[in-house]
């Protein structure tokens, strides 16, 4: 979806920013936000400026240790907390400098004029992109990648569980997304739209059901449109030792012709460190030409 460049390109921007050079085995090529591509280590990286700072790992436990307790104050359903990565990673061996990650699942069955126009968009999308100069998306422009898109985990998410609440923080941009437990939805025109929107989940069983609504109408997955009342639910479960899987469906009666449904995996890293990572606007590699292109800066735009 997003723009990924050659690493070894920028390698010496990698090191004033961490003042660590790049090991040879890792100079691979360079993905943005918006796809899957290298280990985690190297996905802090993108066509985006970030800070490096550490930030503390949660407190590893058994993946199968079911947490215990539904009295008040207490953490419940399975043990999903700690940091997970896009499993299998498919792309991380591609050698396309710029790559477009495809849309999951079989895609979308949109109502017209909706399918139209968004086919339309997405082959201009990937011609732009074949000819060398991509169009600009909203992590180009540092905007938060919103819902579903922050579940993709194109960048590390770490998952924290307390007492009534699931917490998925991305590492792309520092984004934070709160789940709420057993918290009755308010009604759609009590909700704010935002990127992320409302998330009321429950455990059932081994499986973390969540509904989400209120999301803005700007918030674009894969440039999908959707209206106020799309509905996202997921169904996040262990599948296994360190690995889970999050089928989402996606409704919206006004877009939709039917449930858009489709699946993300994930694996858990227990020895990855989380890094606070900030996007400026003005990027140190990348510039947006006024006709909505990107492409890499030269020796003359950078001062």
């Amino acid at each position: 979806m997003i723009l990924r460049l050659w690493i070894e390109y920028l390698n010496s921007w990698r090191s004033s920013l961490r003042a660590i050079p790049l090991p040879a085995e890792h100079r691979k090529p360079f993905r943005s936000a918006g796809s899957k591509g290298e280990p985690m280590r190297l996905r802090r990286l993108t066509l985006l400026s970030a800070t490096a700072l550490s930030i503390g790992l949660c407190t590893s436990v058994n993946a199968e240790t079911p947490i215990a307790g539904a009295q008040a104050g207490q953490i419940v359903g399975q043990n999903i907390s700690g940091i997970w990565e896009s499993y299998p990673d498919d792309t991380s061996d591609a050698e396309d400098a710029f790559i477009e990650f495809p849309v999951p699942g079989d895609g979308p069955r949109l109502k017209e004029p909706y399918a139209t126009e968004w086919k339309e968009f997405r082959a201009k999308r990937e011609a732009m992109l074949a000819a060398g100069t991509p169009l600009v998306d909203p992590s180009t422009l540092c905007l938060p990648e919103g819902m579903p898109g922050i579940m993709a985990a194109i960048f590390p998410l770490e998952i924290l569980q307390t007492p009534g609440q699931v917490t998925v923080l991305a590492e792309l941009f520092t984004q934070t997304r709160r789940i709420y437990l057993n918290r009755p939805m308010p009604a759609l025109e009590d909700l704010n739209p935002s990127f992320y929107g409302f998330s009321s989940g429950r455990w059932e069983g081994d499986t973390l059901i969540v509904t989400t609504k209120g999301v803005k109408e700007d918030v674009r997955f894969f440039d999908i449109p959707h209206s106020l009342k799309m509905v996202i639910t997921e169904r996040i479960r262990l599948t296994g030792p360190d690995v889970m899987e999050n089928v989402i469906s996606i409704e919206d009666p006004e877009t939709l012709l039917e449930p858009y449904v489709f699946t993300y995996e994930y694996k858990r890293d227990p020895d990855y460190e989380m890094t606070e990572y900030f996007c400026e606007r003005d990027d140190a590699l990348l510039k947006v030409n006024t006709d909505g292109t990107v492409q890499m800066k030269t020796g003359e735009d950078i001062p």
